[in-house]
């Protein structure tokens, strides 16, 4: 048995699976929360200390787990790592960690990123970094430490991503991979290397950044503290990793031209592999982003929705409160049940629509104080009209994302989807519907934590390259066509969706933090 096991570090907690390295079968699994804390309104942080604790635990299980299919520890040819990106870690000079990590989700730097662009220049930081400063990246974040936490900013020696704080701690190796530092802001995405321009001209100092690594290398292996806390033998290779969307489409096999990966987690993507680094010209800024892929020699483009799972979370928290107490006293999914409520309503949810900018919006908006909320509300809608508006405002803002993706000029073939939103039925049809395309799964049930697992193998010698690894692994399991009779109601209903935001803005856009 030759077994791979992936770590993603997510937004809500840490999976640890394990895979058969000869066909991707998933051998055992754990899943362990961590909490999320909002300190004012559009701050969200978490604790890196959480993070490890969950990891540990994780692992754990997952290995006891798979020891009674009598898979051992030993069996564990690599490691891979997997994580959301954008968060600041920050360590000082004995490597501990000097304040909670402010993570991707977070809104408090928009003064930051006028600041950084004035700096730098709008035209000379897309030519240096490919991208503009937003508040979602981690170089904002790290000067609103600078500007508002000096004391702290001032005990600074290293910035991790909160994946590459995980194999800080697996291995004792300060490092981080290509395509999570791509999303600092810092990173020169065309040659893969930090950006010595944009460094000067913020005044940042380039020592507190590590050695960026390869996603398919071996950056490190564990260490003997790690198998005293969980059974997993020290020196296992720990390979350089992925950010969470390129580990997603490893594990969805998008690795090569022609594909595309819509991903409904807790934000929302349309990733769409590339193979030159090429930047959205259509507007005074990219509004979609431009990527290191974690296949060698590879970028993406990827638009991003801020809220999709986000929104149908807080609508299942705070609207769907019977289902809620259900689900933790019969072990019923409060999601599914929701779903099956709002499968009775039209396409279109009789004319209401809901704006998923409850953590403000990237794409196409680049507004981090968008805010949500419902629009064409009447006494005849019910909760279950609700519950379908969110699915179709979710699907709406990845309509965003393609069409601008679209205007590229990157021949698409096929979009494969994936994420946790993506497993309901009735929100694949309506992403399908929506973006009038056929969308496929695969058999990657484990998201960003087989697509790392994939990369440990590369790393580990077992497979000859991430594409090899994808078509010896990665198979289309169902597919979900577009239904022609619902174009014209999801047409209308996409224009009064685009016609709102900047109707609104005026009125809704303004800084509430």
């Amino acid at each position: 048995m030759q077994a791979l096991l992936g770590l993603d570090l997510g937004t809500t907690g840490v999976k640890a699976a394990l895979f058969a390295s000869e066909d991707g079968r998933v051998l055992a699994d754990a899943f362990i929360d961590y909490p999320l804390s909002h300190p004012h309104p559009g701050w969200a942080e978490q604790q890196p200390e959480e993070w490890w604790q969950a990891t540990l635990t994780a692992i754990k299980f997952c290995l006891e787990r798979a020891s009674d299919l009598g898979v051992r520890p030993t069996d564990v040819r690599g490691v891979g790592l997997s994580g959301q990106m954008h968060g600041v870690v920050l360590l000082d000079e004995r490597r501990d960690v000097l304040r909670p990590c402010i993570i991707w989700a977070d809104q408090r730097s928009d003064a930051q990123c006028h600041w950084m662009t004035e700096r730098v220049g709008a035209e000379q930081l897309i030519t240096y970094v490919s991208n503009p400063a937003l508040t979602g990246f981690s170089a904002p974040k790290l000067l609103w430490v600078r500007d508002n936490e000096p004391e702290i900013f001032a005990r600074v020696r290293t910035v991790l991503l909160p994946k590459d704080y995980i194999r800080f701690r697996l291995t004792g190796v300060l490092a981080m991979e290509i395509s999570d530092a791509a999303g600092t802001c810092l990173l020169d995405v065309k040659r893969g290397n930090w950006s010595q321009e944009v460094l000067k001209a913020i005044e940042l100092d380039p020592e507190i950044l590590p050695p960026v690594v390869p996603a398919d290398r071996t950056s490190g292996t564990t260490t003997s503290e790690v198998e005293s806390l969980t059974g997993l033998p020290a020196g296992v290779p720990v390979a350089g990793g992925g950010a969470d969307n390129a580990c997603g489409a490893v594990g969805n096999g998008v690795v090569v031209p022609g594909l595309a990966l819509v991903s409904v987690g807790t934000s929302g993507i349309v990733l769409a592999h590339a193979t030159s680094p090429q930047v959205d010209t259509s507007g005074p800024v990219p509004r979609v982003h431009t990527f290191n892929h974690a296949v060698p020699g590879a970028w993406y483009l990827m638009g991003v929705t801020q809220g999709a799972g986000l929104s149908m979370r807080w609508l299942r928290d705070n609207i769907g409160l019977p289902e809620r107490a259900l689900e933790r006293w019969t072990g019923t999914d409060a999601y599914e049940t929701l779903a099956r409520e709002a499968e009775s309503v039209a396409p279109g949810s009789d004319g209401l629509i809901f704006l998923p900018y409850l953590q403000g919006e990237r794409t196409p908006h680049l507004d981090a104080y968008a805010r949500g909320g419902w629009l064409g509300l009447t006494a005849s809608h019910d909760r279950r009209h609700l519950v379908r508006s969110v699915m179709e405002g979710v699907a709406f803002s990845l309509k965003d994302c393609m069409t601008i993706i679209g205007e590229q000029g990157l021949s698409l073939n096929q979009v494969r989807a994936t994420g946790g939103g993506a497993k309901s039925l009735l929100w694949r049809q309506i992403i399908a519907d929506v973006l009038e395309t056929e969308l496929v799964t695969t058999n990657s049930s484990e998201g960003p934590a087989f697509g790392a697992a994939l990369l440990a193998g590369v790393a580990a010698g077992v497979y000859a390259s991430v594409p090899e690894a994808c078509s010896q692994t990665v198979r289309i399991v169902e597919r979900t066509e577009p239904q022609a009779k619902t174009a014209p109601a999801y047409r209308q209903a996409y224009e009064t969706y685009r016609a709102l935001y900047p109707a609104l803005k005026p009125i809704l856009s303004k800084p509430l933090i």
